[in-house]
């Protein structure tokens, strides 16, 4: 993480804070202990971000770790949710960095 530059250091915090705060399939966002739950994640969404994935992209993504690796059941509509809200991030960051 102390490789990227500050924008996307920027970025990267914000993925973090969304996923274990918003997407937070298993419940945990309220458990200190588990602040690193969604770590393991976190490189591969924000890579995507990186990369222009695109709003489906992002929220298969997720609903397929959730689903896939978690055992969980399917929310589609929050994945896309979550995938929108990640997009905003990226573009509400774009705009304060004048990028």
């Amino acid at each position: 993480m102390s490789q990227l530059s500050q924008p996307d250091l920027a970025l990267y915090r914000a993925v973090d804070e969304v996923l274990h705060y918003l997407w937070d399939p298993i419940g945990v966002a309220s458990v200190p202990e588990a602040r690193d739950e969604y770590h393991g994640y976190l490189p591969h969404v924000f890579g995507m971000l990186k990369n222009g994935s695109a709003e489906d992209e992002l929220a298969e993504y997720l609903g397929g770790v959730a689903t896939n690796r978690m055992g969980l059941s399917a929310r589609p509509d929050h994945d896309r949710a979550i995938a929108r809200h990640l997009l905003n991030w990226k573009a509400a960051l774009s705009d304060q960095q004048g990028q």
